[in-house]
């Protein structure tokens, strides 16, 4: 906004300028108008100078302050005019390119959910999304999108859930089926109890995570700014010669106005923007350019296992009863109806396994954390969980597996273990992140060696690391070699939180709601589906091409105008004008970040023949 003002108002004092030199013929008036607008405006940026300065940043501003002044002291006021009408117009250009690029961020804010049909004492009236509280009930009409997280009471009905998941078909949910907020209704209205409030909920947190991405400079600002330093040097050199060989000042003017730095300004933050825009576009929200930077450069890459290489749900591998009292089905069934009510992983990976019409009511449900539970069912006392909470008879097989341990009647009756299920994409994604130039490929897990060597050999994991707590973790990533950097971790749980910070990188899974994981993450990958990771590479490699090239075309582009003016066959106007041609040819090359990149896959061949 600031910079539309200062371009408008240019406008303004340029048409007034004009008005007295040509209509009324006092070129005195003309040029005290210019001369004080420019002394304004190089005040201006030399302020912003400054605290870039003191941010420990380079100020690419100075050239374009010395062109502004030195030919308003050699009275080319008109040419100091056509400057800053150049300046501020690429600014205001910036932005608009800048706005045109995050375009597919900033629709997720303007969809966000405001309005609620809340449903008490059988009416219905609209509250703010912001004054549900958890245990609410809300309806959800035909077509309108599910403002808070929450679980269906009352009917059926299809829901698209694009926006969060990128499933292209609209989901079937009834009664007892949680609901995201940000999905959108179908054609049957149906009821909702409300299990989080708005600023806990799915659609909230991903609009969150977009201010964020949209709040964070890019740190390759810097690159184009140590780019600045020897360009700025470059060009006084021509200038100062062009003047002493020509023994006119006019000829260091002439070179000073086709020296300004707005390509360098313009490239980086543009190309970053829109690559980051190419992220959104493929559901990966990433909180600052620095992220597409490192991205770009990474040698090293660190998976968390369950829920990241494997699915989020771990499937039965085997039943062992004790006796012929209880069947396998049998103790499956009970298991199961004991542990409905529980969150845990391997509960409701039990419960699954078990068709809806045989699970039995449980009564007197008794949890205990990280341990167990007990429960009444069908009239026997079923205690399931750890081998310890269960039994103490030396019968009860350790094993060294995912499992749990069922006694029935305060008799030991068998266990059921499980396993991880390698997600279908897990191989090929690992695979193609080698071929796009990952040298080192980890495996980070707390689990057993036997069920860690089994998944990541099945991966194609080369550095399998097992039993880990999460400061083990830390330290493993902590250790991988400077040369073997940057370490990107991905991860999807609330134990991978530290990890993620401690990477270079953190990109975590976020279709299943890992809040702690999100929060901590660089990057989040809204969909369930690991090959993104591919994606985000590949844009990200795109982008830092898009921006190297555009920054060193430009800089090229301009130090070859300046030779020419260094002849002063380039009259000051005209180079004004000529330098502005570069930066519309800047902005436009930077935009070619939002264009597809090559198919990782693809990519990774053709790098692989090199």
């Amino acid at each position: 906004m600031k910079h539309q003002w200062k371009f408008f108002s240019t406008i303004i004092i340029g048409i007034i300028a004009g008005v007295c030199e040509l209509v009324f013929h006092q070129k005195l008036w003309a040029e005290v108008i210019i001369d004080i607008a420019g002394a304004i405006m190089a005040l201006s940026m030399l302020w912003e100078m400054i605290q870039t300065l003191k941010q420990g940043k380079w100020g690419v501003d100075l050239l374009a302050i010395i062109a502004v002044v030195s030919t308003m002291l050699v009275r080319q006021y008109w040419a100091a005019l056509m400057i800053l009408f150049m300046l501020t117009g690429g600014d205001s250009l910036e932005d608009y390119a800048a706005s045109q690029a995050g375009k597919e961020l900033q629709s997720l804010l303007d969809h966000s959910p405001r309005i609620a049909h809340k449903l008490v004492n059988g009416a219905v009236s609209d509250v703010k999304v912001e004054d549900l509280r958890v245990n609410d009930t809300i309806v959800i009409k035909p077509g309108n999108q599910v403002p808070v997280d929450g679980v269906i009471s009352k009917g059926s009905s299809s829901f698209d859930q694009s926006s969060l998941t990128g499933e292209s078909v609209p989901v079937d949910k009834t009664v007892g089926d949680e609901l995201m907020s940000g999905s959108i209704n179908g054609d049957v209205a149906v009821e909702m109890t409300v299990t989080k409030e708005a600023k806990d909920s799915e659609y909230q947190r991903i609009v969150e995570l977009v201010k964020s991405s949209q709040a964070q400079p890019a740190k390759f600002v810097k690159m184009a700014d140590r780019y600045a330093v020897p360009f700025t040097i470059i060009s006084l050199v021509i200038g100062i010669a062009a003047w002493i060989i020509s023994g006119d000042p006019v000829r260091f003017v002439e070179v000073m106005a086709v020296a300004s730095p707005c390509p360098l300004l313009l490239a980086a933050p543009v190309a970053w923007v829109s690559g980051m825009s190419s992220m959104s576009r493929h559901n990966i929200i990433v909180k600052s350019g620095t992220t597409l930077e490192k991205l770009a450069r990474v040698k090293t890459f660190a998976f968390d296992k369950t829920g990241t290489l494997t699915e989020n749900q771990l499937v039965i591998d085997q039943i062992v009863t004790v006796d012929q009292t209880y069947g396998q089905d049998e103790l499956k069934k009970l298991a199961a109806s004991a542990e409905q009510q529980s969150s845990h992983i391997i509960a409701s990976s039990l419960v699954k396994a078990v068709p809806k019409s045989d699970l039995l009511p449980a009564n007197d449900v008794k949890e205990t954390t990280g341990q167990g539970l007990t429960a009444i069912v069908d009239g026997k006392a079923i205690k399931v969980g750890k081998r310890s909470f269960v039994t103490d008879e030396d019968d009860a097989k350790k094993v060294n597996t995912t499992a749990i341990y069922v006694a029935i009647d305060g008799e030991y009756a068998g266990y059921i273990t499980f396993k991880d299920q390698m997600r279908p994409e897990t191989a090929e994604t690992l695979a193609t992140l080698r071929r796009q130039g990952v040298d080192h490929i980890m495996m980070l897990t707390g689990d057993h060696e036997d069920v860690a060597k089994k998944i990541g050999d099945a991966a194609g994991v080369d550095d399998i690391r097992h039993d880990l707590l999460p400061a083990q973790k830390i330290e493993a990533i902590k250790q991988v070699p400077k040369e073997q950097r940057p370490v990107v971790m991905v991860g999807d749980g609330v134990n991978d939180a530290p990890s993620l910070t401690a990477a270079d990188v953190g990109i975590a899974m976020g279709a299943k709601g890992a809040t702690a994981a999100s929060e901590s993450a660089d990057a989040i990958i809204m969909v369930n589906d690991l090959s993104r990771v591919n994606n985000a590479v590949a844009i990200s490699k795109h982008t830092q091409k898009v921006a190297n090239i555009d920054v060193l075309t430009a800089i090229t582009i301009v130090i070859i105008i300046e030779l020419i003016a260094f002849t002063g066959v380039i009259p000051v106007l005209f180079g004004a004008i000529l330098q502005e041609v570069v930066d519309v040819i800047t902005i436009l090359l930077a935009l070619l970040a939002k264009t597809e990149p090559k198919n990782p896959a693809q990519t990774g061949v053709e790098q692989a023949k090199a």
